[in-house]
């Protein structure tokens, strides 16, 4: 699988954008995603991960609250909805693939094997 992430752009301090993290092969909705972000000179973070049919979704505490992570295995769609936008926030995102048909949240980079190419979030204050 392949995936493109979308959706980054701009946004004041408050507000909202969503990502989407689109990928392409038939069986998608047997992997298991999760979303990264990477703020310059820092780690690659976790923010948010998803089972594969949706049972389970996680959260950084960081983001807890104001983002949501949901998919449509039949658009081959994951979205990260996030809403109350801060400075702290800006970072490039990324999603991650693996395949797994577990109830278990991959929350780990290295528990992904598929990436995309990243959308940059700009948060101003």
């Amino acid at each position: 699988v392949q995936l493109q992430a979308s959706g980054g752009g701009l946004v004041q301090a408050g507000g909202s954008l969503r990502l989407s993290c689109v990928a392409s092969g038939r069986t998608f909705s047997r992997y298991a995603v999760g979303w990264f972000r990477q703020a310059p000179g820092m780690e690659r973070e976790w923010v948010a991960s998803i089972t594969w049919n949706s049972d389970n979704a996680g959260y950084a505490d960081s983001v807890k609250v104001r983002f949501s992570i949901s998919r449509d295995n039949a658009k081959n769609t994951v979205y990260l909805q996030m809403n109350g936008l801060k400075p702290e926030d800006t970072a490039v995102y990324y999603c991650a693939a693996r395949e797994s048909t577990s109830s278990l949240l991959l929350i780990s980079a290295v528990m992904y094997d598929t990436w995309g190419q990243g959308t940059q979030v700009t948060v101003s204050s």
